[in-house]
């Protein structure tokens, strides 16, 4: 009966203390603000199609849209204050590097009915106060799926906004998760 009651208590408090989820930041305590530095296009517009590669595109603007975008995203999340460039603990810089449109699905007259957006950028963070670079990601994306008909349906410049969303999502919680 004792190991029994042991067994149960040990159950019960691992229980209560939870699964060690957090959605604190598990950056050091010292870093408290970063500086979202405008995202450069690296886009090349010039480079010639092939069978792998149909759609390459670029949009005027979009650098500016996903750097908004980022910002407004650390501001939502909270864990890190947004601070002008010569005082901020971290300084995330990005360059924006493809813009792809791939096809998804088809009809039975071979139409496209949906397509999936993905922006590829390069991004490093750097600890200011220490004069290192943090981490280094290379081809890091942001996507998004839509439709072009039927219920659901999406303009480009529409999917093209959620795939900005998803990929400041991607790009805040790397950051503040700091895997």
């Amino acid at each position: 009966m004792s190991k029994f009651i042991i067994a149960l208590s040990l159950i019960f408090a691992l229980g209560i203390s939870g699964c060690g989820y957090t959605s604190s930041s598990l950056l050091p305590v010292n870093l408290k603000t970063i500086y979202v530095d405008n995202f450069k296009n690296s886009i090349n517009i010039t480079a010639e199609q092939n069978d792998l590669r149909m759609y390459r595109g670029y949009r005027p603007g979009m650098e500016t849209e996903i750097t908004k975008a980022v910002i407004d995203r650390f501001v939502f999340d909270g864990n890190l204050k947004m601070s002008p460039e010569g005082k901020a603990d971290l300084v995330l810089k990005s360059e924006l590097i493809d813009y792809k449109r791939d096809s998804l699905r088809y009809d039975a007259n071979n139409n496209v009915e949906e397509y999936r957006i993905k922006l590829i950028i390069n991004m490093q963070l750097e600890d200011t106060k220490k004069g290192v670079t943090l981490w280094t990601e290379k081809g890091f994306a942001g996507e998004t799926t839509y439709r072009i008909s039927g219920s659901g349906a999406k303009t480009e410049s529409q999917a093209l906004r959620d795939a900005e969303i998803d990929l400041a999502s991607r790009i805040v919680e790397r950051t503040i998760e700091a895997w």
